[in-house]
Protein backbone atom coordinates (compact mmCIF):
# COMPACT_ATOMS: atom_id res chain seq x y z
CA UNK A 1 0.00 0.00 0.00
CA UNK A 2 2.93 2.32 0.73
CA UNK A 3 3.84 2.09 -3.06
CA UNK A 4 0.61 3.15 -4.31
CA UNK A 5 0.62 6.03 -1.52
CA UNK A 6 3.98 6.94 -3.17
CA UNK A 7 3.06 6.63 -6.67
CA UNK A 8 -0.16 8.69 -5.98
CA UNK A 9 2.44 11.24 -4.39
CA UNK A 10 4.85 11.16 -6.77
CA UNK A 11 1.82 11.79 -9.60
CA UNK A 12 0.19 14.76 -7.89
CA UNK A 13 3.83 16.69 -6.97
CA UNK A 14 4.94 15.85 -10.88
CA UNK A 15 1.29 17.73 -12.04
CA UNK A 16 2.13 20.18 -9.10
CA UNK A 17 5.45 20.90 -11.08
CA UNK A 18 4.10 21.08 -14.20
CA UNK A 19 1.18 23.20 -13.70
CA UNK A 20 3.49 25.60 -11.86
CA UNK A 21 5.83 25.98 -14.57
CA UNK A 22 8.89 24.81 -12.93
CA UNK A 23 9.55 22.09 -15.31
CA UNK A 24 10.20 25.04 -18.41
CA UNK A 25 14.14 25.57 -18.90
CA UNK A 26 13.97 29.05 -18.80
CA UNK A 27 12.39 29.50 -15.47
CA UNK A 28 15.60 27.08 -14.22
CA UNK A 29 17.74 29.32 -15.43
CA UNK A 30 16.04 32.83 -14.69
CA UNK A 31 16.27 30.98 -10.99
CA UNK A 32 19.74 30.17 -10.93
CA UNK A 33 20.84 34.10 -12.62
CA UNK A 34 18.10 35.45 -9.34
CA UNK A 35 15.74 36.96 -12.38
CA UNK A 36 12.36 34.53 -11.61
CA UNK A 37 11.45 33.11 -8.56
CA UNK A 38 9.16 31.01 -9.70
CA UNK A 39 11.25 27.98 -8.61
CA UNK A 40 11.62 29.50 -4.94
CA UNK A 41 8.74 30.18 -4.40
CA UNK A 42 7.58 26.57 -5.46
CA UNK A 43 10.12 25.37 -3.68
CA UNK A 44 9.22 27.43 -0.62
CA UNK A 45 5.73 26.55 -0.48
CA UNK A 46 6.44 22.59 -0.78
CA UNK A 47 8.66 23.02 2.05
CA UNK A 48 5.52 25.12 4.42
CA UNK A 49 3.68 22.25 3.01
CA UNK A 50 5.54 19.58 4.15
CA UNK A 51 6.82 20.79 6.90
CA UNK A 52 2.64 21.21 8.33
CA UNK A 53 1.77 17.97 7.13
CA UNK A 54 4.90 15.89 8.65
CA UNK A 55 4.34 17.68 12.26
CA UNK A 56 0.67 17.25 12.31
CA UNK A 57 1.27 13.65 11.78
CA UNK A 58 4.31 13.25 13.99
CA UNK A 59 1.94 15.19 16.53
CA UNK A 60 -0.80 13.19 16.13
CA UNK A 61 1.35 10.06 16.96
CA UNK A 62 1.27 8.34 13.41
CA UNK A 63 4.72 8.83 11.93
CA UNK A 64 8.36 9.25 13.88
CA UNK A 65 10.72 11.45 12.76
CA UNK A 66 14.41 9.45 12.44
CA UNK A 67 16.85 12.55 12.12
CA UNK A 68 19.83 11.82 9.76
CA UNK A 69 22.92 13.15 11.47
CA UNK A 70 24.43 16.80 10.02
CA UNK A 71 27.74 16.93 8.44
CA UNK A 72 29.33 20.19 7.00
CA UNK A 73 32.13 18.20 4.97
CA UNK A 74 28.91 15.95 3.14
CA UNK A 75 26.75 19.04 2.73
CA UNK A 76 29.42 21.10 1.36
CA UNK A 77 30.46 18.54 -1.37
CA UNK A 78 26.93 17.20 -1.41
CA UNK A 79 25.69 20.81 -2.48
CA UNK A 80 28.21 22.10 -4.92
CA UNK A 81 27.65 18.90 -7.24
CA UNK A 82 24.45 19.69 -7.11
CA UNK A 83 24.67 23.33 -7.87
CA UNK A 84 26.84 22.26 -10.72
CA UNK A 85 24.86 19.64 -12.37
CA UNK A 86 21.88 21.65 -11.82
CA UNK A 87 23.89 25.09 -13.43
CA UNK A 88 25.44 22.77 -16.43
CA UNK A 89 22.57 21.05 -16.86
CA UNK A 90 19.73 23.68 -16.38
CA UNK A 91 17.54 21.30 -14.23
CA UNK A 92 17.29 20.14 -10.94
CA UNK A 93 17.03 16.38 -10.38
CA UNK A 94 13.28 16.71 -9.88
CA UNK A 95 12.53 18.76 -12.58
CA UNK A 96 15.13 16.67 -15.42
CA UNK A 97 12.71 13.68 -14.61
CA UNK A 98 9.54 16.18 -14.87
CA UNK A 99 11.18 17.56 -18.03
CA UNK A 100 11.76 13.80 -19.57
CA UNK A 101 7.98 12.80 -18.77
CA UNK A 102 7.20 16.15 -20.90
CA UNK A 103 9.02 14.99 -23.69
CA UNK A 104 12.22 16.87 -23.47
CA UNK A 105 15.32 14.65 -23.97
CA UNK A 106 17.61 17.18 -22.51
CA UNK A 107 16.18 15.89 -19.13
CA UNK A 108 17.48 12.55 -20.14
CA UNK A 109 21.14 14.21 -19.98
CA UNK A 110 20.24 14.63 -15.99
CA UNK A 111 18.69 11.41 -15.41
CA UNK A 112 21.53 9.48 -16.59
CA UNK A 113 24.03 12.03 -14.64
CA UNK A 114 21.84 11.15 -11.40
CA UNK A 115 22.58 7.38 -12.35
CA UNK A 116 25.79 7.49 -12.82
CA UNK A 117 26.69 10.12 -9.63
CA UNK A 118 24.86 7.21 -7.51
CA UNK A 119 27.02 4.52 -8.66
CA UNK A 120 29.64 6.99 -8.43
CA UNK A 121 29.04 7.89 -4.83
CA UNK A 122 28.62 3.95 -3.86
CA UNK A 123 31.84 3.08 -5.53
CA UNK A 124 33.95 5.81 -3.15
CA UNK A 125 31.42 5.85 0.22
CA UNK A 126 33.94 4.17 1.93
CA UNK A 127 36.39 6.75 1.47
CA UNK A 128 33.88 9.33 2.16
CA UNK A 129 32.49 8.00 5.19
CA UNK A 130 36.07 7.91 6.98
CA UNK A 131 37.33 10.96 5.68
CA UNK A 132 34.78 13.30 4.92
CA UNK A 133 31.33 12.82 6.33
CA UNK A 134 33.30 13.43 9.71
CA UNK A 135 34.27 16.42 8.61
CA UNK A 136 32.35 19.05 10.51
CA UNK A 137 29.71 16.18 12.21
CA UNK A 138 27.00 18.16 14.43
CA UNK A 139 24.92 15.20 14.98
CA UNK A 140 21.27 15.19 14.56
CA UNK A 141 20.23 18.39 14.54
CA UNK A 142 17.10 20.15 13.90
CA UNK A 143 16.11 23.69 14.01
CA UNK A 144 13.53 23.34 16.92
CA UNK A 145 15.80 21.92 19.05
CA UNK A 146 18.86 24.01 18.15
CA UNK A 147 17.01 27.04 19.25
CA UNK A 148 15.01 25.10 22.44
CA UNK A 149 11.29 26.03 21.22
CA UNK A 150 8.65 24.40 19.59
CA UNK A 151 8.81 23.06 16.27
CA UNK A 152 5.50 25.26 15.70
CA UNK A 153 7.19 28.20 16.50
CA UNK A 154 9.91 27.37 13.95
CA UNK A 155 7.22 26.55 11.20
CA UNK A 156 5.20 29.93 11.82
CA UNK A 157 8.22 31.99 11.86
CA UNK A 158 9.24 30.65 8.50
CA UNK A 159 5.94 31.07 6.96
CA UNK A 160 5.61 34.66 7.55
CA UNK A 161 9.53 35.17 7.04
CA UNK A 162 8.46 33.35 3.24
CA UNK A 163 5.24 35.31 2.65
CA UNK A 164 7.03 38.76 3.24
CA UNK A 165 9.83 37.06 0.57
CA UNK A 166 6.96 36.49 -1.87
CA UNK A 167 5.63 39.90 -1.56
CA UNK A 168 8.72 41.28 -2.40
CA UNK A 169 9.41 39.27 -5.54
CA UNK A 170 5.99 40.23 -6.81
CA UNK A 171 6.78 44.10 -6.04
CA UNK A 172 9.92 43.51 -8.03
CA UNK A 173 8.01 41.27 -10.48
CA UNK A 174 10.33 38.43 -9.78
Amino acid sequence: MGLIYGMATGIIFGFLLQKGQVLRYDKQVGALRLLDMTIVKFMLSAIIVGAVGIYIFKDLGLIKLHLKGTSIGAQIIGGSLFGIGWGLLGYCPGTAGGALGEGRIDGLWGILGMLGGGALYAAVYPFMKANIISIGNLGKISVPALFGVNHWIVIVVFAILTLLMFGYFEKKNL
